[in-house]
């Protein structure tokens, strides 16, 4: 099952509410972070193509980083070109290791990396863009200006709803995402025992 949704959407609120009943998550994002920790080979790469700059005591400065890229879209889809092949290899490992009913995969690019062949069904958690600024301003403090460039960087509001199997609004109450996700785990772990 892949989950996900534009940036400030709520991915991963809505993962950990899956998780919390008992479904592996596999978070795209964390599985990132691995591949560029200190010593990996893909941040000494960044380093030779983005300056010595972008690493600060051994670690990604990923707030520079990210000013870099979005400012620049080649750079952008150099960094995407070099981090997605070794982030879904990842992936397919842990995937592989895992034996449950289903296992949810929070990709925030799962769309624009056109790998839907690794999921059965794409569960897309959606948001008024207007609410995705507020959300990604607050948590990162960034300008709205910035989040506006992520936001025109990852795939149309209206492109991954059509590529939906399943919606998740989250532009309610906080409090109804608990019965919304209740509801999908239902309907998820239906489908995968008449795939048994």
């Amino acid at each position: 099952m892949g989950l996900t949704g534009g940036v400030g959407s709520g991915k991963s609120t809505v993962a950990s509410y899956f998780e919390a009943l008992g479904v592996p998550v596999i978070d795209a994002d964390l599985v990132a972070r691995q591949v560029v920790a200190p010593g990996q080979p893909a941040l000494l790469e960044i380093a030779a193509y983005f300056g010595e700059e972008v690493v600060k005591e051994g670690q990604l400065d990923r707030a520079l980083l990210r000013r870099k890229v979005f400012a620049h879209d080649l750079q952008r889809r150099w960094l995407e070109g070099l981090l997605h092949p070794l982030i879904y290899a990842a992936i397919e490992q842990q995937i592989a290791s895992l034996s449950a009913p289903y296992v949810l995969i929070v990709v925030p690019l799962l769309l624009e990396g056109g790998r839907q062949d690794l999921v059965d069904r794409v569960l897309v958690v959606d948001v008024d863009p207007k609410v995705q600024i507020q959300r990604v301003v607050g948590r990162d403090q960034l300008e709205s200006s910035e989040v506006e460039k992520m936001l025109k960087a990852q795939i149309n509001r209206e492109t991954r709803l059509a590529a939906a199997d399943d919606v998740l609004d989250n532009s309610g109450s906080p409090d109804d995402l608990p019965e919304k996700v209740l509801k999908l785990n239902q309907s998820y772990l239906k489908m995968a025992a008449s795939h048994i």
